[in-house]
């Protein structure tokens, strides 16, 4: 069908996964108090982050701390892990959706400041919160065929601005409650980094084999979550009809390829209550089966599934089948499978 990727991977092993975590805790709560102003305007109540998306507090980098230096620090911690020396990295590719800027791409910092070699590629992938995924595939390919041997995946998000400029919004004369609830997805972000180390399988059997996966597009929706710096704007409700009728699709598709019914875990992308409500029902999953972060994280982008992973980590044995999953801004959706 038109509009879906199948890929598969031989010989291509995640070898380790780091994170970063800001330091500064954020509760929703505190939120609730910058926002009372206009809550009380539009009588509308407290603790509907909490209530209807599950999200009780996130995290913002402290004073020093940025996205970039904490997804470096999370790539050094995972290049250790795995045994290997930044000589021996190939690929970097940044996930970020956080820029500062247009230009350079925020893979050249990363790149130096890992102090990668010169002949290792170094780009940006965006694509909103599917970016990890998507990248972690794209690495995979490459070292399937035999171009690059290492590749570190890599991810920081700064959610500061955007809620700071968000909540300033809100505050202005002529915001109704529609307008609130079209920016309140802005409110459950949050701050993190991560990094993960792909190389070949046969060189490490320790490692976790990534077996492949699928992606699929429904782009006719591409206007209904935009974001920036100075705030997200987001159909809640069309939104989640376009994301689920795009997740059944994929999954129904995947059945073609793939056996995903019986998995010992489910990684999605983390957003809220709603959202992880609607994809365990539509794809019928076991609910014991997937960990939530966003809870005490909020939803971290691209770096979500990863942060997400690495907590789960040691729950897992050897031999568990775990599927990352997740929708993106756009629409797009990714599903990948790793035999622990």
């Amino acid at each position: 069908m038109n509009g879906n990727a199948t890929s598969v991977h031989r010989n291509v092993a995640l070898l380790s996964l780091a994170t970063t975590l800001a330091e500064r805790v954020t509760t929703s709560a505190q939120l609730d108090e910058r926002l009372r102003p206009v809550l009380k305007r539009l009588r509308m109540p407290t603790g509907l982050l909490q209530r209807v998306a599950g999200v009780h507090e996130r995290r913002n980098w402290s004073e020093g701390q940025t996205f970039e230096t904490a997804a470096i620090a999370a790539g050094e911690k995972a290049l250790a892990e795995a045994g290997i020396e930044p000589g021996q990295v190939g690929l970097l590719i940044n996930t970020s959706v956080t820029r500062k800027h247009l230009e350079p791409s925020v893979a050249v910092r990363m790149h130096h400041g890992l102090g990668l070699p010169s002949s290792a590629i170094n780009f940006d992938i965006a694509n909103a919160c599917l970016g990890f995924v998507n990248g972690m595939s794209l690495a995979a390919n490459l070292i399937d065929s035999g171009q690059i041997e290492y590749a570190v995946i890599i991810n920081g998000e700064d959610a500061d601005e955007i809620q700071d400029n968000t909540i300033e919004r809100l505050g202005r004369e002529g915001i109704d409650r529609k307008a609130f609830m079209s920016e309140f997805a802005s409110l459950t972000l949050g701050s993190g980094a991560a990094a993960a180390v792909l190389g070949p399988a046969d060189r490490h059997p320790g490692g976790h084999r990534i077996l492949g996966g699928v992606t699929r597009a429904a782009t006719q929706f591409n206007d209904l979550c935009v974001g920036s710096v100075e705030g997200m704007f987001t159909d809640a409700k069309a939104l989640l009809k376009g994301g689920m009728e795009l997740v059944v699709a994929a999954w129904h598709e995947a059945k073609k390829d793939w056996s995903w019914s019986g998995m010992d875990r489910y990684i999605l992308h983390q957003v809220s209550d709603v959202h992880t409500d609607a994809i365990v029902k539509a794809a019928g999953l076991d609910r014991s089966k997937v960990p939530v972060t966003y809870s005490k994280y909020g939803n971290v982008g691209p770096a979500s599934i990863p942060i997400t992973l690495s907590e789960e980590a040691s729950t897992l044995s050897p031999g568990d089948r775990v599927l990352l999953m997740g929708v993106g801004s756009g629409l797009n959706t990714a599903m990948m499978e790793i035999a622990w």
